[in-house]
């Protein structure tokens, strides 16, 4: 019986498999594509479904199979080039009876009109246009919310690319439209003026350019991070809102802030500057697309070989040289004085910030930091009258190898470097550094020796010879 009863159920099992693939078959029909496409020849189509949603579903498939036949990243750049170049325009689909129906899809996605992404029927063929876009091809531009180039179909009026282009941008009231004809020979251009609504016939090669005066009205902002009562982006007017009042929309600074530590980073900010030397984690906040870090890095290296392309720096200058243009780049705008911010009409007061500005303002830190060939580098708190060797008394002593002539401090505003001959007065937030003297190896000192050695030789040389010759 249990023999009898597992067969039974194979037998069920079996026969529930053949009605679903009899119901499936009976949901799908038969479409065939042709012409320039990533994959020919017929496929299933589900008898609800318009031709984007087949042709996307064929399409996507074909283009995952073709990226994972490789993994060379060359490889995989030119299988996404090649599946760009395909046109989704001027498709002709041929119905079994005959009926022919021109289907734009670009410009369904575009305006969502679905009479130009009708159902498909059986035995429906679906044939792409070769593409050619540099001969067949418009383009539009200037005041549109989307510029580009488009594949020309015969037929296309001005309407037709101001939609391919998402429409005239909003923020602009009065526009005027120049259309830009080549001859076919291409060394004569006509120019045509037309009014928005005046939708003329386009030509192969049209260039469309949507003129308006430039709309002023955008959104200016700067970022003011750290001891202020209200942290983050302040909206700005362009180029006339000054610092003061920067610091004013930011609620004010706080007493625990320490201004002449602040500082104002503009121009080709960096995003390690914030990162690395203030600590702030930018991929979880909003104005991280502010710092292009590849941006940066291409502005440094276009400074320093425009700086360097008239100068007459040699090569031992050139190291030093790099370096501080480098930083004059990173910083640019850092010099601003903020320990004056709060006397009326001071520089720092009436400074006028620009758009992407960054302003940190730290925490007074109260505390020197003592490092270099010391028993016990680290911070140490601040007391005003203290002379460095207190401090260095106080982190256990120097180290064995230090160079006790070459003690600097080090201001934490400027970074200037200040000998002890000079008796600094050390501030908060200051640095005190003991540079240490390597021990050698006597291979070292051997090696320096037989140098001199060399050197006094060869001059022993040529002071024996030059006797030789003036008797």
């Amino acid at each position: 019986s249990l023999l009898f009863i597992l067969l039974f159920c194979t037998l069920l099992y079996s026969q529930e498999r053949e009605d679903d693939r009899s119901a499936l078959s009976s949901l799908t029909i038969g479409v065939t594509i042709g012409g320039t496409f990533p994959v020919t020849g017929t496929f299933p189509s589900y008898i609800n479904e318009r031709v984007d949603q087949f042709l996307t579903r064929i399409f996507n498939k074909a283009k995952e199979t073709a990226l994972s036949r490789t993994s060379d990243p060359l490889q995989l750049q030119q299988i996404e080039k090649q599946f760009d170049k395909y046109s989704f325009r001027d498709i002709t689909l041929k119905r079994l009876g005959g009926e022919e129906i021109k289907i734009d899809l670009l410009k369904f996605r575009r305006t969502g009109d679905f009479s130009l992404n009708p159902y498909l029927k059986h035995d429906d063929v679906v044939i792409f246009p070769a593409t050619d876009l540099e001969t067949n091809f418009i383009t539009i531009s200037g005041a549109v919310m989307e510029p580009g180039k488009f594949h020309f179909v015969e037929g296309d009026n001005l309407s037709d690319a101001v939609d391919l282009a998402q429409g005239i941008n909003k923020a602009y009231a009065d526009v005027t439209i120049k259309i830009y004809r080549n001859s076919s020979e291409g060394n004569k251009t006509e120019v045509l003026s037309v009014k928005k609504d005046e939708n003329i016939p386009l030509r192969r090669g049209d260039r469309i350019v949507v003129q308006a005066e430039e709309n002023q009205k955008k959104d200016y902002n700067v970022i003011v991070l750290g001891e202020v009562y209200n942290p983050g982006t302040i909206p700005i007017s362009k180029n006339s809102t000054t610092l003061e009042e920067v610091f004013e929309r930011a609620g004010g600074i706080k007493e625990t802030a320490s201004l002449k530590n602040s500082r104002l980073y503009t121009g080709n900010t960096a995003a390690f500057i914030l990162e690395k030397i203030y600590g702030f984690d930018l991929t979880s906040k909003d104005y991280y697309d502010l710092v292009d870090e590849r941006f940066t890095r291409e502005a440094v290296e276009i400074e320093k070989m425009l700086m360097y392309r008239l100068s007459g720096l040699t090569t031992e200058d050139t190291g030093y040289f790099s370096l501080e243009n480098q930083l004059r780049v990173l910083t640019e705008g850092s010099g601003v004085d903020f320990s004056s911010i709060n006397e009326n009409n001071s520089a720092s007061a009436t400074y006028i910030v620009k758009d992407g500005d960054i302003i940190i303002v730290p925490e007074k830190r109260r505390t020197v930091y003592i490092f270099g060939s010391i028993i016990h580098p680290g911070h140490f708190p601040y007391e005003g009258g203290k002379k460095v060797e207190d401090y260095i008394q106080q982190a256990g002593g120097l180290g064995e190898y230090a160079e006790e002539d070459e003690i600097v401090l080090i201001k934490g505003n400027t970074r200037k470097w200040i000998p002890l001959e000079e008796n600094p007065v050390v501030e908060e937030g200051d640095y005190i550094y003991i540079p240490r003297d390597e021990p050698r190896a006597f291979s070292y000192y051997v090696s320096m020796a037989s140098q001199y050695l060399g050197i006094l030789g060869s001059a022993a040389t040529v002071i024996l010879l030059l006797v030789q010759f003036g008797k």
